[in-house]
């Protein structure tokens, strides 16, 4: 399995610039290619799916363990062509100061061959001294060549790679010069995705010509190469209630876009029909579905759409109030709650919940979370521990009625102080995003919970 992982002395060093750059360039030289991202994250993994025409796939040593981010990285993989994945943050940036759970970890684990993204902006001799410096804080890291990013001309780049050699014995394999403009525009949350981007069509011709005509194929595909065999592990699964006849529905457009791959992938397993709904040009939730999934994703920059959809908002209300289970997460518990603010502007949304939500200019809850399930909830069971992370900059007010949640905050923010996941009628929502590898008992729950409600209801006219 050929492979590479693309770390970087920082986070905002032009990893997922140059893996992008990457990929289309083993693509366009015909070379088979399979993407993957360490570290929980959505934004990053549409960018090098699209990328790499395929699934890119979250690896965190954390959240899914060190054995199934082996099985799914054998599972994914190719045993031919290049298997890339991107880091995060720093090299060594982790869970703790040892960096536990680091890009680094996840390499060693994978036995995978390091190639250090280097933002080159105003140095020269100091590049080789940071260089040097993580190749010798774990030598187990195996730094195999570097990428320069942001290099300012030739006799910047000359010097740059004088020192390199001289001082750390590993070949520069590209030198990408200083972009004049960002070809992937940010925003709050990180880069916009690709559902949102105005210039897709021309992304591909801007990318090869911006990064990926400074990079070295021949010698990034010997890195890759050099990897050593890796033993296929085989995944274990939690055993998923029979779901065929079942019919889950999940939002899916510009406003709501964060699923792990593997969680829709397990409801399909087991024999359940994934109905994709855009709550944005949809009139209504279809009719005789069992259960309602609601990922992440920018409801406040679709906020005046998402609330001139009355129709809609009424029909996700009507449905939650005759019990569908329905299970949200971050811009899923945004859109369920009375109201959402957004640079000055309240926009009416599901009112699902009693509370208003504000999106404000600074992160409110950022990083792994832990939880423990305390209360009687539609999904898990109580004790259970949930593994998962967080990132929005929205939070809740707190209203006059009391609210009913259903886990507490071991590590995180939650919804408030020590608590997650509220709960209504066969509802939870909550901040904390969840992988179906982190925690298997979420597609079980979902399906349970699914199987449930088409019990009560069989044989009923439509309830929404």
């Amino acid at each position: 399995m050929p492979r590479l992982l693309v770390a970087g002395l920082s986070g905002g060093s032009g990893k997922t610039l140059v893996s992008m750059g990457m990929l289309l360039l083993f693509r366009r030289a015909g070379i088979d290619v399979r993407a993957f991202k360490k570290g929980p994250d959505y934004i990053d993994p549409a960018w090098l799916a699209w990328a790499s025409a395929g699934t890119a796939r979250s690896l965190d040593t954390f959240l899914m363990g060190f054995g199934s981010v082996l099985a799914s990285f054998t599972r994914h993989g190719i045993d031919d062509g290049v298997n890339l994945i991107e880091g995060n943050r720093g090299l060594f940036d982790g869970f703790d100061a040892a960096g536990t759970h680091s890009s680094a970890t996840l390499a060693e684990e994978l036995a995978a061959p390091v190639v250090l993204v280097v933002d080159a902006t105003k140095m020269t001799r100091t590049a080789a001294a940071l260089i040097l410096g993580c190749q010798h804080l774990d030598r187990n890291a195996e730094i195999r060549g570097v990428v320069l990013n942001n290099v300012g001309g030739r006799r910047h780049e000359a010097i740059l790679r004088d020192s390199i050699a001289a001082a750390c014995s590993i070949p520069v394999v590209g030198a990408v010069p200083r972009a004049v403009r960002n070809p992937l525009p940010e925003r709050h949350l990180g880069l916009i995705p690709p559902e949102e981007h105005q210039e897709t069509e021309k992304l591909e011709e801007n990318l090869l010509r911006m990064v990926g005509d400074y990079l070295d194929l021949d010698a990034l595909l010997s890195i890759a190469r050099s990897a050593s065999p890796l033993s296929f592990l085989p995944e274990e699964s939690l055993a998923l209630p029979d779901a065929s006849g079942l019919r889950v529905g999940y939002f899916l457009d510009s406003a709501f876009s964060f699923y792990y791959p593997e969680n829709l992938e397990q409801i399909e397993r087991a024999g359940a029909t994934l109905i994709p709904i855009s709550p944005l040009r949809a009139e209504m939730l279809p009719d005789n579905l069992h259960a309602l999934y609601i990922g992440g994703g920018f409801p406040e920059t679709h906020a005046r759409d998402l609330s001139g959809n009355v129709g809609f908002l009424g029909s996700i209300r009507g449905a939650s109030e005759a019990g569908l289970p329905v299970y949200a997460e971050c811009g899923g518990l945004m859109l369920l709650a009375r109201s959402l603010s957004w640079r000055g502007q309240r926009y009416p949304m599901a009112g699902v919940f009693p509370f208003d939500v504000a999106v404000g200019e600074n992160p409110q809850g950022h990083g792994y979370s832990k939880l423990r399930v305390d209360a009687p909830n539609p999904f898990f069971a109580q004790g259970t521990i949930l593994r998962g992370h967080e990132f929005h900059y929205s939070r809740l007010i707190p209203g006059a009625e009391p609210a009913r949640t259903a886990c507490a905050v071991i590590r995180g923010a939650g919804v408030f102080p020590g608590r997650d996941f509220l709960t209504a009628h066969n509802v939870m929502a909550g901040y904390t995003h969840l992988h179906a590898l982190a925690a298997p008992q979420w597609a079980a729950g979902m399906l349970a919970a699914a199987q449930r409600f088409a019990a009560q209801t069989r044989g009923r006219q439509s309830l929404f």
